[in-house]
């Protein structure tokens, strides 16, 4: 018996001593019981409390330039249009806002759609598929007044429409360089969602940039969208996309979307491009885009030695499409393109900044070698070539 009171007497012992010990060595430390974890209730989608700023002041900025559009046919153009074959749908992923907002059977088609005014006097910007079946345009303002707009003219490669009312002293957006949109960038979205939502504003970030989705109609377009993930549907088309300060960034123009409605992904024209189209329709009215009418490679080390050429850098036109301005300038397969309006080609690409936003009936001069002799060939787009 003394001998397990001695144990015991041993261990209690130890054990203080041990205790003494780890509390003299971590004095400074404070064990807290770790409590049961808990489920917590957050929002879904963006939580702009977690960034330090909000939309409120951008809101109340952009959205009196943000107009709701009612665009139909008359029952004239209706008819002349049930005349033509109908084009079909690129793709069942990606819907243009507005595109499925039009009814009406036999008789004149309507839709719905957003615009964003650009000018004072009345200049709104919006996207082509929204008015490009109609005759008859209205634009409600979000102080209810109503006005007939009349269309100065569309370029449907970029899927852009520019519009005029009869009004003065109009809130009008700043526009911000879209060039400097950095990928994770806060953004808001301003527009009429299903025609009855008027005036909504949603936020997002920016996803990616320069995505080319081939979703705009026509065997030749522009397309180099701002992707986002500010909620936008049917009706949205055409409104802003903007910074946080309220300055455009973008004409909201489509969703990917397996169901016709918002699945998490938009896109917008960059104001740049906005920008550079809406003065050109000022000038000219409709826009009809112009093409060389070549097809080809740009020149390397490998094809380079394989057609036995003196260059190394350039344009090889592999093929002339029959009737194309080329065709009719006289540019032939063989012909290697090393210059276009002085400047410089080295890739396709910088061919192609140069006829990219060209005209039916712009010139282009080409700086082409030909075996071993250097000319100039004038060539007169033609269109759709």
């Amino acid at each position: 018996m003394s001998r397990l009171f001695s144990l015991i007497a041993a261990g209690v012992i130890g054990g203080i001593v041990v205790l003494s010990g780890n509390l003299f060595f971590n004095k400074d430390y404070v064990e807290v019981p770790q409590e049961q974890a808990t489920a917590v209730l957050t929002s879904a989608g963006n939580d702009l409390s977690l960034v330090g700023f909000d939309f409120v002041t951008a809101s109340e900025k952009v959205t009196p330039a943000v107009v709701h559009i009612t665009a139909s046919e008359s029952q004239a153009l209706a008819q002349e249009r049930r005349n033509k074959q109908r084009q079909g749908s690129n793709s069942h992923l990606f819907d243009f806002f507005g595109f499925d907002d039009y009814f009406g059977g036999r008789g004149g088609r309507e839709g719905t759609g957003s615009g964003v005014i650009i000018s004072s006097d009345g200049y709104i910007v919006t996207n082509n598929h929204v008015v490009d079946n109609a005759d008859i345009i209205n634009v409600a303002l979000t102080d209810k007044k109503m006005y007939k707009a009349i269309k100065i003219g569309t370029d449907p490669s970029t899927d852009l429409a520019l519009l005029k009312i009869e009004a003065t002293g109009l809130t009008a957006v700043e526009f911000a360089n879209s060039d400097d949109v950095k990928v994770g960038e806060w953004v808001a979205a301003i527009g009429n969602p299903f025609s009855y939502l008027e005036s909504t504003v949603t936020a997002g970030i920016v996803s990616a940039k320069g995505r080319d989705l081939d979703i705009i109609k026509g065997q030749y377009n522009i397309e180099e969208f701002i992707q986002t993930d500010a909620a936008i549907n049917p009706g949205n088309s055409g409104g802003a996309l903007v910074n946080v300060d309220g300055d455009l960034i973008g004409i909201n123009t489509a969703i990917a979307t397996p169901t016709g409605v918002y699945a998490g992904y938009s896109f917008a024209i960059p104001s740049n491009i906005v920008m550079t189209i809406i003065e050109d329709i000022k000038v000219n009215g409709n826009i009809e885009r112009g093409r060389l009418g070549i097809e080809g490679f740009e020149l390397n080390s490998e094809n380079v030695e394989e057609l036995k050429l003196d260059i190394k850098k350039g344009f090889y036109v592999e093929s002339v499409a029959k009737g194309s301005g080329a065709q009719f300038a006289g540019v032939l397969p063989g012909d290697v393109v090393i210059e276009a309006n002085n400047m410089t080609i080295n890739e396709f690409d910088d061919l192609y900044k140069i006829v990219e936003y060209a005209k039916v009936g712009d010139k282009i001069n080409l700086g082409v070698i030909r075996g071993n002799k250097r000319m100039v060939i004038e060539v007169y787009l033609k269109k759709g070539i």
